[in-house]
């Protein structure tokens, strides 16, 4: 046996040992045929305020140029679908990806775990772990290294158990065994997610306009959400899962079995107004391992109220 399929072997038992549902990988390589979709939707303004999405062009399409000599690229993909449904005491709205541990924590742990062990196994190799921290085109590499496909709300669709997942990559300048890129796509004449999302922000099939995203309204734009929206955003505060929810895949997504993502903290039994009275100190001390921190006590505020005023004219 080749030290290649004995090192990839490897990674692939050590990785699912450390509870990510897939691996794949990928030869690095520059990804010429993503560029011209980056650059139209860049050029239309997709991104919305999200300024930093203009950044690194080139690094977003070739992992050599995050890492020196880079050879592989490993993506490993990890579920975060809940065992069960939070019965909220309001109609405040939190998505599945929030509710545990910030995800960054729990996968950069694991990531580093995996990596170090590599290492150890293969000598002295160069790295770098990304879980959605730097300009890497995660969705398209985990295609590129056969664990799914793109669906038309632009996530990324296991065969299996649909789109519940974290992405996350280990870049190396170790050579290893690659994988098939996935072939095909099964969404068929689908449009499900199409019409569901309120906002009209998928545009059309993998077409998404991300300054109309209900995630990107609530997280990402640090401004109050636009009047405009009154009426068509339905009450989230933090992120979406509409578009997730009602595709026919996810009727397969099976219950994650990370303890770090179960849903943690009291505001799980929080009304509308204990959310509508949180104040600085309390959203700090609540929130301080959560992925909420990222919107901001002051953007979560504006959410909250945003979302309360919409509610009470339904």
């Amino acid at each position: 046996m080749s030290i290649q399929k004995t090192l990839t072997s490897f990674v692939k038992r050590r990785a699912a040992e450390l509870g990510f549902s897939s691996c794949g990988i990928s030869k690095a390589r520059r990804l010429d045929e993503e560029a011209p979709r980056l650059e139209k939707w860049l050029k239309e303004k997709r991104n919305g305020k999200m300024g930093y999405m203009e950044n690194h062009f080139d690094k977003r399409l070739d992992p050599r140029l995050l890492v020196d000599d880079a050879k592989s690229l490993i993506s490993l993909i990890i579920n975060y679908f809940p065992q069960e449904k939070i019965e909220y005491n309001s109609s405040l709205r939190v998505s599945k990806y929030a509710w545990g541990e910030d995800y960054h924590f729990v996968i950069k742990d694991k990531l580093f775990k995996l990596a170090a062990e590599l290492k150890s196994e293969a000598g002295d190799i160069n790295f770098r772990v990304f879980t959605d921290s730097a300009p890497v085109l995660d969705r398209a590499w985990a295609v590129n290294a056969g664990l799914g496909w793109i669906g038309k709300n632009t996530m990324m669709i296991t065969p299996r158990n649909g789109s519940f997942y974290f992405i996350a990559e280990i870049i190396t300048d170790l050579e290893l065994e690659y994988d098939a890129p996935f072939g095909g796509n099964y969404c068929g004449d689908c449009s499900r997610c199409i019409d569901a999302c309120p906002t009209g922000a998928i545009t059309g099939p993998r077409q998404l306009d991300a300054s109309r995203c209900i995630s990107y309204l609530t997280i990402e734009m640090k401004d109050e959400i636009p009047s405009g929206f009154k009426g068509m955003v339905p009450p989230w505060i933090f992120g979406c899962d509409i578009c997730q929810d009602v595709c026919p895949w996810n009727r397969f997504s099976l219950p994650h079995s990370e303890i770090r993502f179960m849903p943690v903290g009291s505001w799980i039994e929080w009304n509308k107004e204990t959310w509508q009275a949180l104040k600085e100190s309390d959203f700090s001390e609540v929130f301080r391992r959560s992925a909420l921190k990222r919107a901001g006590f002051a953007k979560l505020k504006n959410n909250i109220t945003f979302a309360n005023q919409s509610d009470d004219r339904e």
